[in-house]
């Protein structure tokens, strides 16, 4: 391979799975599959959370793409699939979730961390924390 294969890049409003990731990059050609979720957690910054809503800007479908079409670009021969959810979440969820196959696993590693990095650096999704004492906060994700 020559470049990089995004088999998968969405935002998606039903549930996302590492499995689903891990199934769609692997091929006979990688001996290395990384991956990466992205779970609702139960706090933060010393706050109780209860749960999450993400929202997305209309273009978040896109962008999501290509920043892996420019992850794919970085790295040759590796396999991408990468989701962002949307809508309310629980903790426990799955909110982000990625998986790169490749020929070798530092190859993978790298290529995962700059999709993760880039996904939310650049993608137009927002995020709604509920807390557990009752307030609300937005926390913006990508520009």
């Amino acid at each position: 391979m020559t470049t990089g294969e995004v088999v998968h890049a969405a935002v998606a409003a039903e549930a996302i799975t590492p499995e689903e990731a891990h199934t769609g990059v692997d091929s006979p050609h990688c001996g290395a599959i990384v991956g990466f979720s992205g779970v609702v957690r139960d706090h933060d910054g010393g706050r109780g959370v209860t749960s999450l809503s993400y929202s997305a800007h209309p273009s978040a479908e896109r962008v999501i793409r290509e920043v892996a079409e420019e992850i794919a670009s970085r790295h040759d021969g590796i396999r991408i699939w990468v989701a962002h959810r949307v809508g309310p979440l629980a903790i426990g969820d799955q909110a982000l979730v990625a998986a790169v196959g490749a020929a070798h696993r530092g190859e993978a590693f790298r290529a995962c961390s700059d999709l993760v990095d880039l996904v939310k650096e650049r993608v137009p999704v927002w995020k709604e924390q509920f807390f557990s004492d009752g307030t609300v906060e937005w926390v913006g994700i990508g520009q």
